[in-house]
């Protein structure tokens, strides 16, 4: 077992990063001990991977520890990217102070966008909550982890495509998701399983370009690669503007009398930029 401490640029609030990420109940959060255990599937090798903050807001501090000493760097490498420790939020910060957003931005200061561990189940996972209140949408991705995923020392790791491309639409069907869904998941999967669809590609290509190859697969839509450049990619200007939960938000923080339509929510993304994916999870964060 291998530990290594790391300081970040403040404001950080790991605080607010664990409280939101202990809403999936597949996350081993332990919110006392500001801790959280990371399932980490590299190269087919299951690594747990500890995140411990030692400092604060203001002082951010990290102890990473994980077993397998030769892949540190690798570790270290996927973890900075997934809690986006390269990325200052200072800059965000001043920019939103001279916005309508202010006041929540205030409230929330240093709440990092922390991404899904795992890019593959990251589309996974958008595709099962797709028009699904995140509770549902959290049980129906536990029910589905623990049926096909695997479980190492009280840690849940994600099923890899090639799994899931095995099984049966009836497999997936099973868990209660309906049976259009149970194909777009088992098809998806295929898809990446052949080679025919690599989610690495995507990295190196501008959000619009991600968009287009995405919803050309059958069961992906605008909604669900939106969320997928924002949790799984990590792209800084992306502002789902049909998403109820968002429309909720935006209804509730600027006391409107009835939702935005999805048009509203655009113009003000726009409103927003270059930072509209931090509008967008302060949003969410102000109903969850």
């Amino acid at each position: 077992m291998w530990k290594r401490t790391i300081t970040v640029p403040a404001p950080y609030d790991f605080a607010h990063a664990l409280e939101r990420l202990s809403l999936d109940p597949l996350l081993a959060v332990d919110r006392e001990r500001q801790r959280i255990t990371v399932p980490l599937a590299l190269d087919g090798c299951f690594v747990p991977v500890t995140v411990e903050g030692v400092g604060t807001k203001d002082d951010p501090r990290f102890v990473v520890s994980a077993p397998f000493p030769e892949r540190q760097d690798e570790v270290m490498e996927r973890i900075s990217h997934l809690f986006q420790w390269r990325t200052p939020l200072g800059p965000i910060y001043e920019h939103f102070r001279r916005t309508d957003l202010a006041p929540l931005f205030a409230e929330y200061e240093g709440m990092p966008l922390v991404l899904d561990f795992d890019l593959y189940f990251c589309l996974i996972k958008c595709l099962i909550h797709q028009q699904l209140h995140l509770k549902v949408g959290y049980r129906l991705t536990e029910r589905f982890v623990k049926t096909f995923g695997t479980e190492v020392d009280g840690v849940w790791f994600y099923p890899r495509p090639e799994e899931v491309a095995a099984r049966s639409y009836e497999d997936v069907r099973a868990l209660q998701l309906s049976g259009r869904k149970a194909e777009y998941i088992v098809d998806v999967s295929r898809l990446i399983a052949d080679g025919k669809l690599r989610l690495d590609e995507l990295k190196q290509m501008e959000d619009g370009e991600v968009m287009e190859r995405l919803t050309a697969v059958r069961g992906i839509g605008p909604w669900t690669v939106q969320n997928f450049l924002l949790f799984g990619l990590g792209r800084p200007n992306v502002f789902p503007p049909a998403d109820i939960g968002l429309q909720r938000a935006v209804e509730k923080q600027f006391g409107l009398q009835k939702r935005p339509t999805a048009k509203e929510m655009a113009a003000l993304g726009e409103r927003w930029k270059p930072y509209a994916s931090y509008a967008a999870l302060y949003l969410w964060r102000s109903i969850e």
